[in-house]
């Protein structure tokens, strides 16, 4: 079959905790560690195809395997997936547009779906089964949702920033401040993402490096054309930019860049629901594999190197040539740090918009499908 790519942007129809009851699943521990798979060795990946998870090292190298593997291992029954993102114009998006484009879930045995919808949305529809996967990442919705009754893993990443890049939190100095020192409490910050988005917890570690929390700041929420208009006409103190809007402020003295995610870490990726862990596990590792392969052979270094791919890729993502390369490569990175999850929990308690007990890691991440892609045995 033909692998589709469909653009659809549904409304919401309900609130995520109002319909954390139609999971159909409690939430628990068990996962695809509980009905144990047979994993072997992955041609192509070896050593270099999986990282400690506990290697938190800015400069960690990330798993990579040859091009064009792992190898696709094509399903005896073609199997329709849709996997859910938030939109299909961001870069750290590609690796899932290209493996569409390139036949490279097809070649597993796969007719991959991808369609716009809002997290809030989708996620009900995930734990449902209405949808099969999300790209996204394990936002406070995605928390609570799991607290709730969600049957729903964190299974793959996506990507860190490179070095280079200044995506993140940018202040305006005021006469005579130090970029080194700019104290943060009580200043009004600018953003366009919620204090339920995973930037929060970068956020917050910016923050801190400068005397502030998302506990003593002030949010004000803007849209995405306002938020460096109002940086550098005073409505906000300090903003979240991303790519590329940071380069209208970079290099100039009046601004200082004071953080932005952590090297190496991605904050996001592939959230499986109860039909690709449970259910159709092969279907699972299927879909990661085709992923990591397209990873391992489209982006696997400085991939705006290469001017054709760059034109390919603008062309992909509908977007102009000449903004795609204003900024560096992202790392993608299709591995999950140990302990992100904490961090970002904590981050959300900060922010007033997650309360209880924390989740423990295990509830909210599954390596194991990622892993018997790539040849990992436990």
């Amino acid at each position: 079959m033909r692998t589709r790519l469909v653009c659809t942007t549904l409304l919401a129809t309900g609130t995520l905790l109002a319909s954390a009851g139609c999971g159909g699943n409690s939430n628990s521990s068990s996962d695809t560690a509980a009905k144990p798979r047979t994993v072997k060795a992955v041609a192509g990946c070896g050593k270099t195809g999986w990282t400690d998870p506990s290697d938190l090292a800015a400069d960690r190298a990330p798993a990579r395997c040859d091009k064009g593997t792992p190898a696709p291992v094509k399903l005896t029954k073609t199997r329709k997936l849709t996997i859910a993102t938030g939109t299909l114009s961001a870069e750290y998006v590609a690796p899932l547009e290209l493996a569409v484009q390139k036949g490279e879930f097809e070649k597993e045995g796969l007719d991959v779906t991808l369609k716009v919808l809002p997290t809030p949305d989708a996620l009900p529809l995930l734990a449902k089964g209405d949808i099969d996967a999300q790209w996204a990442a394990p936002e406070a919705a995605v928390m609570n949702g799991i607290s709730g009754g969600f049957d729903i893993k964190w299974v793959a990443g996506n990507f860190s920033p490179d070095p280079k890049s200044k995506s993140g939190m940018w202040v305006r100095l005021k006469k005579g401040q130090s970029p080194d020192h700019v104290p943060m409490a009580g200043r009004r910050l600018g953003t366009m993402i919620g204090k339920g988005s995973v930037i929060s917890y970068p956020m917050d570690k910016a923050l801190k490096k400068h005397g502030g929390g998302l506990d003593k700041i002030q949010f004000q929420q803007l849209g995405s054309a306002d938020v460096l208009t109002a940086l550098q006409n005073g409505g906000v103190d300090s903003a979240w930019l991303l790519d590329p809007v940071w380069r209208k402020v970079d290099g100039d003295k009046r601004y200082a860049f004071l953080g932005g995610q952590p090297l190496g870490e991605p904050l996001g990726g592939l959230l499986f629901g109860p039909k690709l862990l449970k259910e159709d596990p092969d279907a699972g590792v299927a879909l990661l594999r085709a992923y990591i392969r397209t990873v391992n052979t489209y982006f696997a270094g400085d991939y705006k190197k290469d001017p054709a791919f760059v034109t390919d890729l603008a062309g992909l993502l509908k977007t102009d040539r000449a903004v795609l390369e204003s900024t560096p490569s992202l790392r993608m990175d299709w591995e999950i740090r140990a302990g992100t999850t904490d961090r970002l929990q904590a981050a959300y308690r900060a922010a007033g918009v997650s309360k209880g007990d924390p989740l423990p890691e295990d509830e909210i991440v599954d390596r194991a499908l990622y892993g018997e892609a790539v040849g990992h045995k436990p």
